[in-house]
């Protein structure tokens, strides 16, 4: 009988050390049976690897920091959602030519859905990258009234701009109000755990306080928020939600949420 050929997908960013995606779709790809490998390459030639994804017939990628603005040019093509974020985090390789999607708005929406509805709310978000855009993106569409802080004032004013919404210079962190704050930056990612873009005194201006990161499951920033009695959000939910989105645009199938949630949540109680 004729075996059948392995599929190869592949995150693509840097620093990748971090990242739990390897842990995650391998056991998404084992427990249906998916004969595919994963792996996590640190890029520092985002146009040689996306040579090496095109020569070697990778048929998925995960694109991280910092590299989902960038990567945008190399796409033969993207859909609606990456061209009104300007950012992609997932590349689908079909039949030779790369089409680029964004899973990261659909997984951030759907998980802060499980605590909060941000129609109307006032929100801060911390940072301009790929990845708050496409939270930006996300809140916007949902009716919230958004502000961004950005410690490169530029870069931050241009992605007001784009959508539409407010602008302050990141100083104002320790004095600005409103209903939630949404930290998009890596302040506090593994393995520098010790640093939080908001201090404890300045939290208790806000009833949500939301981390995108998610190694670790509590940065200090959340930690902070809990012993501050408010309401918070990790970034597990939004990791493995758009986990599941790429998923399905890679396979055609309907992914294990279930095991990719357990998968994740083990490597980060090891790692603790």
């Amino acid at each position: 009988m004729k075996k059948t050929q392995e599929k190869l997908f592949c995150l693509i960013g840097n620093p990748v050390s971090h990242s739990l995606s390897p842990v995650m779709h391998r056991a998404a790809f084992e427990a249906i049976h998916f004969h595919a490998c994963y792996h996590a390459f640190l890029v520092s030639d985002l146009a040689g690897a996306i040579k090496g994804i095109r020569s070697l017939g990778i048929s998925g990628v995960s694109v991280t920091i910092p590299f989902k603005e960038a990567v945008i040019p190399y796409l033969d093509n993207i859909d609606e959602n990456v061209r009104r974020i300007g950012a992609a985090n997932t590349i689908l390789n079909q039949e030779g030519q790369l089409v680029g999607f964004n899973t990261d708005s659909q997984g951030f929406m759907r998980a802060l859905r499980r605590v909060e509805n941000p129609k109307g709310k006032k929100v801060i978000v911390l940072g301009a990258g790929g990845a708050a855009r496409a939270i930006v993106y996300a809140l916007v569409t949902q009716g919230a009234q958004v502000t961004i802080l950005n410690r490169t004032r530029e870069k931050g004013e241009k992605l007001a701009q784009e959508f539409s919404c407010s602008f302050a210079s990141w100083e104002q962190k320790d004095t600005i109000e409103g209903d939630m704050i949404v930290n998009t930056t890596p302040v506090g990612m593994y393995p520098h755990t010790d640093e939080t873009p908001v201090d404890a005194s300045h939290l208790s201006r806000f009833n949500l306080v939301v981390d995108i990161i998610y190694h670790p499951v509590e940065t200090k920033l959340i930690r902070l928020a809990h012993h501050a009695g408010l309401k918070t959000l990790s970034g597990v939910d939004m990791f493995i939600y758009q986990g599941a989105e790429q998923f399905r645009l890679w396979t055609g199938l309907e992914p294990p949420i279930e095991v990719m949630h357990q998968a994740v949540m083990e490597a980060l109680k090891d790692e603790a």
